[in-house]
């Protein structure tokens, strides 16, 4: 069931109603029930993957709790460790077994052995990354004694299956929406509040715009280049590319906060998921505002565990490379992903030295001259050098997904080479940009919805408010011209495909 789907639209505000009539000890098995429902959408059967990753890792903490009492510290770390092992099999199982099996046949057949056979071949089912690595992140978390275990299974269960954000994110922490699940129903938890509603209703209002005007429509120009790629040059090989990282952002940025409207209807509060990412300074600052909830949890699951930055600088480089090379993985199984991760493990590593060596710079010349010291640092908060900073993280940006975006290394490597070897500037003036799938009306509705996108994002990056928050804040006029315009450009300019199909999500694959 997608969030772009009339099944949605008709399961969403049955399941709020009846969340809100539903007496306090009945609305978190309420919820339970509805999460489940909606996941067996897709698959009835992959509900047994995601109830078997909940009684691992609730018996789990249950465990550490009860080896922490007794003082035995060695059983914790098995318990720990089971736990996280079993829960990472079943995603290693259904995700990473055909990439692993292909890749031994691939090397047994250049050595010249007998490949074998491989009888079946798993579909993935949805969320599996997502729900499992909240799953770990729960047991890591009683381990360190961080929060308390979970002794109500259902609180538990509803934590690992919430359906807002159980399929694509934003992968949640234990410490931020457990601890609501645990106040549902309770007497100080608020039940309907018109104005938190009407809030939420604006978010998932702005993630369909985000989805259907933006995404769907911009993502016929990606389609239409990388599809055909050996025959374009330059121009438009980096202009698909320029609309690819406006699509993932839109895409994956809308069930986001599709997903943060419906949540906080329901009176729940999720972490943003994206930070005006685009107006980075610097790669490091990008990982800051993108996709934050899982950038965050392998620097607190995996990269600090590593050490982190609390050792040397070769051994605090390879944590980075290790951790971006995972995250890479995450994203798919297939090497064009690792290359993705690595170059942007590599990037970050380029970054720390040459942040060092310029930091040293600058101590060095301070010394020398202290007015030196003085102009250099208002050049640097001038807004030619900060917008200079935010195109070069761009620019980088793009160059790297080129690996994202491509089925293949030989892609990706196909399509940096024409850029580099098949220069056509000349397509910037004899409107080939205009052939590229959009008709002239299709790319006038996209530079307006753009317009819109960018205002939006001005106000988050420059006021730190999200659209709903800015809104409430504004005359009742205004908020009600800006909804009609956003739901007008939903309804009249929304990108339904055939036969009114509801289109993926771009993270639903991962």
């Amino acid at each position: 069931m997608l969030f772009n789907s009339f099944s949605f639209l008709v399961f969403f505000p049955v399941a709020a109603a009846v969340y809100f009539v539903a007496p306090g000890k009945l609305k978190r098995l309420w919820l339970l029930a509805a999460s489940y429902y909606f996941y067996m959408s897709w698959n009835i059967k992959h509900v047994i993957l995601i109830i078997f990753s909940t009684a691992v890792s609730w018996t789990a903490g249950l465990l550490l709790v009860l080896f922490s009492d007794c003082g035995c510290q060695r059983a914790r770390k098995l318990t720990a460790a089971a736990g996280i092992v079993t829960i990472f099999s079943i995603l290693f199982f259904f995700k990473y077994f055909n990439f692993a099996m292909n890749n031994i046949s691939l090397l047994l057949l250049k050595a010249g052995l007998p490949v074998p056979d491989i009888p079946f071949e798993f579909a993935l089912p949805a969320g599996i990354s997502f729900y499992t690595f909240q799953s770990a992140g729960y047991i890591v978390d009683v381990y360190r004694k961080d929060i308390d275990a979970e002794k109500n299974v259902i609180t538990y269960a509803l934590f690992v299956s919430f359906f807002p954000q159980l399929v694509a994110g934003p992968i949640e922490r234990s410490k931020n929406l457990l601890g609501q699940i645990r106040r549902t129903g309770s007497s100080d938890a608020k039940l309907f509040d018109y104005n938190r509603s009407a809030r939420g209703l604006v978010l998932m209002l702005w993630g369909y715009f985000q989805k259907l005007v933006i995404a769907d429509r911009i993502a016929v120009i990606t389609d239409t280049v990388y599809d055909s790629w050996q025959i374009y040059g330059y121009v438009e090989i980096v202009f698909a590319t320029a609309a690819f990282s406006i699509q993932i952002y839109c895409d994956f940025a809308s069930y986001s906060v599709i997903a943060k409207g419906a949540a906080k209807v329901l009176g729940f509060e999720l972490m943003d998921n994206f930070d005006t990412p685009y107006f980075s300074r610097s790669m490091r600052e990008f990982w800051r505002r993108w996709h934050i909830s899982l950038s965050t949890w392998f620097k607190d699951y995996l990269y600090i565990p590593l050490g982190g930055s609390r050792c040397g600088r070769l051994r605090q480089h390879r944590n980075t490379l290790i951790t971006f090379l995972a995250s890479g993985l995450w994203h798919g199984t297939s090497w064009h992903y690792a290359v993705w991760g690595a170059v942007h493990g590599i990037i970050q590593v380029i970054e720390a030295e040459s942040e060092s060596f310029l930091e040293k710079r600058k101590l060095t010349k301070a010394r020398n001259s202290a007015n030196t010291g003085k102009q250099n640092l208002l050049i640097h908060k001038s807004f030619s050098y900060r917008f200079g900073q935010t195109a070069r993280t761009y620019i980088i940006t793009l160059f790297t997904l080129i690996f994202f975006r491509a089925q293949s290394l030989n892609q990706a490597f196909g399509c940096i080479r024409n850029i580099f070897l098949n220069p056509n500037p000349w397509a910037l003036t004899d409107g080939t940009l205009c052939r590229l799938g959009l008709d002239a009306a299709g790319l006038h509705v996209l530079a307006l919805a753009l317009a819109v996108q960018l205002a939006v994002s001005l106000i988050k990056f420059l006021r730190n408010e999200t659209l709903d928050a800015f809104l409430s804040r504004q005359c009742l006029w205004f908020r009600w011209l800006v909804i009609a315009t956003l739901f007008a450009g939903v309804f009249l300019y929304g990108i339904y495909g055939p036969e009114y199909d509801e289109s993926q999500f771009i993270y639903f694959q991962f």
